[in-house]
């Protein structure tokens, strides 16, 4: 099959596009990351997301030490062409390392007059015994 559609894709120096990945249902935004054109190809191909580790410098399969897989829905461009969405099914509901629901738990708040970032959103399994 042709990969033309990855080449109207607005790839940064580095090769990435920025990536949000977003509940299918709930609308709720539970990520943000990175994909490279072998990333992106793959979450096309098999239907899970794969992400490009920019710490780690290698692909990441979302739940592949977890178990926390993300299955796409759908695949969407924004208007620029230099961001992707994808409408994901969030398996066991969490997204974070933290073992969240969500990467944005925290709430810019005032107290006092003063910001701060507030943790909203509890952590719903143990980061310790997530990862294999």
């Amino acid at each position: 099959m042709p990969k033309s559609w990855l080449n109207k894709i607005k790839w940064d120096e580095q090769g990435l596009v920025p990536v949000i990945a977003q509940e299918v249902g709930s609308n709720d935004v539970l990520m943000f990351a990175f994909m490279n054109r072998e990333a992106l190809q793959r979450t096309a191909d098999t239907g899970e997301a794969v992400y490009w580790s920019r710490s780690r410098k290698k692909l990441w399969h979302k739940g592949e030490e977890s178990g926390h897989i993300q299955k796409v829905h759908e695949i969407r461009l924004d208007c620029d062409e230099d961001v992707v969405l994808l409408k994901v099914e969030q398996i066991e509901g969490i997204a974070c390392h933290t073992g969240r629901h969500s990467c944005f738990f925290q709430k810019l708040d005032t107290k006092d007059g003063v910001r701060i970032w507030e943790t909203v959103e509890p952590v719903l399994k143990d980061p310790e015994g997530m990862y294999k």
